[in-house]
């Protein structure tokens, strides 16, 4: 019979199919449950160790590979080397709290080693696995098909401890992940026996005993207690780990040293990028950096004489890993109304801490319903040896007038009224047994089995005494397991370092280059102008003496202002690089002005300048720009010093796509403003003339232009005869100045040619060598 076909819509099956993955993902590889705190691999690893390898801590190794090929046939069919990177995980005392896997071999390292094959490595449990796993004997949780049908596993570990927390976990599902780091077992312990002995206890009690993660790598936590708590109350946010450090001295010779690092950081990246910045010179306070590490975490950083140790170690907490933040996400599984089948959620610690209780209370009572049920099938046996005891010689002449042992069974069952096991167990004893001392062994064994019955009655006839023997249990297990917290916390205040980034710079001088195309480097030293490389078709436009801890401004023709530290421009006797690499220009935007920052090249208003200002004027230096259009103003360096983003500052606002910034310089405020136009017309005025504004603006009319006229050229100059140089169309040089073309501002100029026009502006460049800038002519 041909099976009939159901259209479906597209939509309905891809949303139907991913669901379906989506869960098979969360509860079945990447979310641990909250009982055991184990994710379904990890689970398995260490079942397929205990139950059917047996591979306990006072055993012998096997190869890695045997475990894994276990694990894979039987419980986990998706790939060797994720089971394996599982049970190397387990196993790296710097990934886990408490390891889980004893390795023999490299299972990698600190430094991001890789684990050797698992051909080559070989393990077995630890003694803390074994409180995971050894319960599993007396039918404390439920089994479960395994994948094929072919055995059983355990849905979860009886897990003794709250693994969750002590180990932590990590793992991305499908629409959610999980982060949770690891923690100290005396902590976690003493919450749990703090809400055992407690009626109603909150979440901010527990954070008092649950300080904050405890990493293996050590590590110094700044969170504040408020932060840490809304983070324990939440079930997320972020915890800000650092590096810890001490201060040492040999001969004459001063280190800083780092023993202990934030979690899962790549320790020998670090050195390396340390290293990198030592050799930039981006940390003047530290020579060298070693890593001397062992077993034990030593990396060693070798300071400058009376360097500021302070200072290097705020440095490298901003701009290395040394510290960074660890986001906590507290989602796990929790099982729902059936055991056996668990939902996520993301938990606060007073949930995830109850919900372990609350299993280990069920996990205990099913132990102790397993050994009383032991103990009374032993009572029941060592009940008929005692009744057969007491007429022992009787039992033996029955069963030697018996015709088997069937016979001799159904005889004894009718004098002494015993059922088939406790006839079976007589049957088969042992004729030494009937010696008379091991017959009062046998009875004294009776008498401490009811006992033990007794007790355990007792215990599981209330809930105070299973919540007391889960109790005594986990007290055990503090003493046994518990250590000291390798890592500290400290409030923010205690820990803040001073951060001054000029501290970071090494202070010398250098001297600038920027050409008119825009390339900029600078460079220890030069024999001539001259000789200064520059690119094929390019010129120098801009070149100064500024110490490397100033800034430097570029200004463009869009009217923007970029400001960058000396120090960051590229040190090369090359070609050096485009400014556009460290800031987002548009398109065919240029520099058109460069302003150091450096006091000894910033313009200093004259006295006379200086009695103009009023109250409500912006403080010197100022600078002065003029548009194509006509436009001009002064305006305050201040608010440019500062580095810029790398959409830099505005600096003056365009009147449209046609216009553009002339020009931009530096004033003292006795210059003359000399400009020429397109046009042919040239005019010259005082620099004072021209309005200052506070803020970027569109400018005040600094020439008034003809129609479709535009400014060609404009510079300052104190002197009378000297000023913007251009070319006309007929390859005549003329000059504006304030000997010939002086005027008001905003008046048209002087008409210098009448036919033809400007056709170049002639410019020179800006020279600083000796504090003292010399502007175009």
């Amino acid at each position: 019979m041909t099976p009939q076909v159901q259209p479906v819509a597209l939509h309905e099956a891809t949303r139907r199919r991913y669901l379906s993955y989506a869960l098979s993902v969360i509860t079945s590889r990447a979310l641990p449950d909250v009982r055991d705190g184990l994710k379904p691999v990890q689970r398995r690893i260490l079942y397929a160790m205990f139950h059917n390898l047996h591979l306990k801590p006072d055993g012998r190794y096997r190869k890695s590979a045997a475990v894994v090929g276990e694990v894979m046939a039987k419980y986990h069919p998706h790939g060797d080397q994720s089971i394996y990177d599982a049970m190397v995980r387990m196993a790296q005392p710097f990934s886990l709290r408490h390891p889980l896997v004893d390795g023999q071999g490299n299972f990698g390292s600190l430094d991001g080693d890789p684990p050797a094959a698992m051909r080559y490595t070989e393990a077995k449990l630890t003694p803390i696995a074994l409180e995971l796993l050894e319960e599993l004997k007396k039918d404390t949780v439920n089994d479960r098909p395994n994948y094929d049908g072919q055995t059983h596993e355990p849905v979860v570990l009886p897990a003794r401890f709250p693994q969750l927390l002590v180990n932590g976990a990590e793992g991305i599902a499908v629409g959610m992940a999980t982060r949770i780091p690891p923690h100290n077992l005396k902590e976690v312990i003493d919450a749990c026996l703090l809400i055992i002995d407690e009626d109603d206890v909150s979440n901010a009690q527990l954070c008092r005993k649950v300080k904050g993660p405890d990493f293996p790598t050590g590590g110094r936590i700044i969170n504040t207690r408020k932060e840490l708590k809304e983070i324990y109350d939440t079930g997320g946010g972020p915890v800000t780990v650092r590096g810890e450090h001490t201060s040492e001295k040999i001969g004459r010779n001063h280190f800083l040293v780092v023993h202990s690092l934030p979690y899962a950081l790549n320790k020998a990246n670090l050195v390396e990028r340390i290293g990198q910045m030592i050799r930039e010179r981006k940390v003047p306070q530290l020579v060298d950096v070693r890593d001397e590490s062992t077993d034990t975490i030593r990396i060693v950083l070798e300071l400058r004489k009376a360097a500021d140790a302070e200072a290097a170690i705020a440095f490298l907490y901003k701009h290395t890993p040394l510290q960074q933040r660890y986001h906590v996400n507290l989602t796990c599984l929790q099982p729902s109304v059936n055991p056996d089948v668990a939902a996520p959620a993301r938990l606060s610690l007073k949930e995830i801490l109850e919900s372990w209780l609350q299993f280990r209370l069920e996990t205990v009572r099913r132990r102790f319903d397993y050994d009383l049920r032991k103990l009374r099938e032993r009572i029941h046996i060592l009940e008929g040896f005692e009744i057969v005891f007491d007429c022992l010689d009787e039992a033996i002449r029955i069963i030697r007038k018996s015709e088997g042992k069937r016979d001799a069974a159904e005889r004894l069952m009718d004098r002494f009224d015993l059922d088939d096991i406790q006839t079976d167990a007589i049957l088969e004893i042992k004729l030494y047994r009937l010696a008379k001392l091991e017959i009062l062994t046998i009875l004294e064994e009776l008498a401490e089995k009811r006992t033990e019955a007794e007790r355990i009655d007792l215990i599981l006839s209330t809930e105070a005494g299973l919540w007391n023997e889960v109790r005594m249990e986990l007290v055990a297990l503090r003493k046994q397991y518990g250590e000291k917290r390798r890592t500290t916390i400290a409030e923010v205040e205690e820990e803040e370092h001073s951060y001054d980034e000029d501290a970071y710079i090494v202070a010398e001088d250098a001297f600038v280059i920027v050409t008119r195309d825009g390339w900029v480097k600078r460079q220890s030293s030069f024999t001539d102008v001259s000789k200064i490389r520059t690119r094929e078709g390019d010129e120098i436009g801009w070149l100064f003496k500024a110490c490397t801890r100033t800034t430097v401004t570029f200004f463009t023709d869009r009217g923007g202002a970029y400001t960058l530290r000396t120090d960051d421009i590229q040190p090369t006797t090359g070609h050096g690089e485009p400014v556009q690499r460290r800031f987002s220009f548009d398109a065919g935007e240029k520099v058109v002005g460069v302003i150091s920052h450096d006091p000894r090249n910033l313009p200093r208003p004259t006295p006379e300048a200086l009695e103009t200002l009023t109250e409500d004027d912006p403080k010197p230096p100022f600078g002065v720009a003029v548009t194509q259009l006509g436009r001009g103003l002064r305006f305050p360096l201040g608010p440019h010093a500062e580095p810029s983003t790398k959409n830099g500052r505005r600096c003056v606002k365009l009147q449209g796509e046609h216009d553009g910034v002339v020009g931009a310089y530096g004033t003292r405020g006795n210059e003359f403003v000399t400009l020429a136009t397109r046009g042919g017309n040239m005019l010259a005025y005082p620099v004072a003339e021209l309005p200052m504004v506070k803020s970027a603006g569109k400018g005040f009319l600094a020439i008034k232009l003809g129609e479709k006229d535009q400014v060609l050229a404009f510079s300052l100059s104190i002197k009378h005869r000297k000023g913007a140089l251009v070319l006309t169309s007929n390859g005549r040089e003329e000059r504006a100045r304030f000997s010939k073309h002086a005027g008001k501002r905003g008046a048209r100029g002087a008409a210098v040619i009448r036919r033809g026009h400007f056709a170049e502006w002639i410019r020179t460049p800006q020279i600083w060598l000796d504090g003292r800038g010399r502007g175009e002519e």
